[in-house]
Order: structure tokens, then sequence, then C-alpha cells
């Protein structure tokens, strides 16, 4: 069995995989991994990856030192599944190559958009030939809600619960209406300028935070939450007995 550890930037996402299929997604703090012995004694874990967006400290570290399988550790040097044109490979965030790593290993041979909104939102691509191109990056929801509020003197930190009219009547609403609707309207926007290039292109939207889309898009979209943890675990099926 696969242990896929995904540390990210508000919390860390641990997986049990048996060969392709998922059985288990576990999270935990991304500062102690506290759960991860006992996750360790109930699977019969052969190999693992690690892959951190952040800097983990001395208690996180003698953990995953502690492990009782080989682990492989991901970085820009990881042998990857997929062909990766990105000019600065040791910038990318490596959320962002496994979720394409992922999508792909779902669709091989079609083009894919993948739509990831945690913390930032990412908009990534990979060809039918399974050639991953780049992507952008944007501010996420909280992101945006907590910039609104920081960045001015009078605008209120508002939650993303409650009235969403189509502008706003209040100035909770407003910002409510204003970044909620903002990233349906970028993510929509995105995905329709992608398929004018690309006319047979599928979506993947995954991340921790869900959007409502126009109804004419909803076909070509695939709602997938565990998309990164796939694609860790498809990138450590891959390097298997290089460990």
């Amino acid at each position: 069995m696969n242990l896929i550890i995904d540390i990210g930037n508000t919390v860390a996402k641990m997986a049990a995989f048996d060969g392709r299929a998922l059985v288990e997604v576990l999270y935990d703090s991304n500062r102690t991994l506290e759960h991860l012995p006992g996750f360790c004694e109930k699977y019969p874990f052969e190999k693992a990856i690690v892959a951190t967006v952040i800097d983990v400290d001395r208690q996180v570290r003698n953990r995953l030192d502690e492990l009782p399988c080989p682990v492989l550790w991901l970085d820009e040097k990881t042998l990857l599944p997929v062909e990766n044109l990105y000019d600065t490979p040791h910038t990318l965030g490596y959320d962002r190559i496994a979720s394409v790593a992922g999508a792909n290993e779902q669709y091989p041979g079609r083009d894919i958009l993948v739509v990831d909104a945690g913390t930032c939102i990412t908009y990534e691509f990979i060809d039918a030939a399974a050639r991953y191109h780049g992507g952008n990056i944007s501010p996420g929801m909280q992101m945006r809600f907590k910039a609104l509020h920081r960045f001015t003197a009078r605008l209120p930190l508002v939650s993303a619960e409650g009235p969403l009219p189509s502008m706003g009547k209040d100035t909770d609403t407003a910002i409510r209406a204003g970044v909620l609707k903002g990233i349906e309207y970028e993510i929509v926007g995105y995905i329709r300028a992608m398929k004018h290039k690309y006319p047979e292109l599928l979506v993947f939207l995954t991340g921790g935070d869900d959007f409502s889309f126009d109804t004419n898009l909803k076909n070509i979209i695939f709602a997938d939450r565990f998309l990164v943890l796939k694609g860790l675990n498809r990138i450590l099926n891959y390097n298997n007995g290089r460990l």
C-alpha cells in the first residue's frame, strides 16, 4: 500500500492507496502530523511520498524520519509521468504538477484545465500529449475577504456564508457578492477562453472551496476533491523501484 502525505499551507492530508484505489483520507495539523503514527499502524504501507509547500519543523521531520517504509520527497528532480514545460521547475508548487498528473491519469489523451480552489486559486493546463504547459495563480476566497478588510480602513471582515444577491444591498452583501461572484466569473472566463482554443477541453475542479457555474459548462466539469492526492500517488507509483 502507498502512503501519501500532502502538507499544505493550512492543513496536512494523509491518504492510503491500494494501487490506484483511494482507501482513506485523514486530515491533520501541518505543524505536528500528530495522527501520522496511528495512521501507519492501521495500514501495511510499503512506500510513501511526502510533498510540502511549507518548511517543516523538527517535530514533523522526526515523524517523517520514523516512517516504516521508503520515502520519496517530491522536488524538481523527481521523475514525472508527464512532460513538464515549466521554465522554473524548482519554483513550481508540488500541488500544481500533482493535480495535472492526476487529471491526465484519469483522462489520458485529452486537453485538460485543472482549477484548484484553495488558499490560492490555480489554473493548470496539460495537453492531450501529456505536456504540462504551466498555469496561473490568483488569490483564494479567504485571501480576498481578508485583503479587503486588512487593506482598507472601514471594510469589515465578511464571511462567505449569508445572503448572496447578484448586486449587494449593503456593505456585507456587496463584499460577499463581489468576492464570490468575482471568483465565479474569473473561473468561467478562464474555461471559456481555454475552450475557445481547445474545443474538446475537459475541466477538473479541485480544492477546498466549492463554487457554482454557468449551466452550459457543467457537462465538461469534473469535481474531484482528492485530485492532488491521486496525482501524488501516480507519481509515487511511477517512481516505484527507485526508492
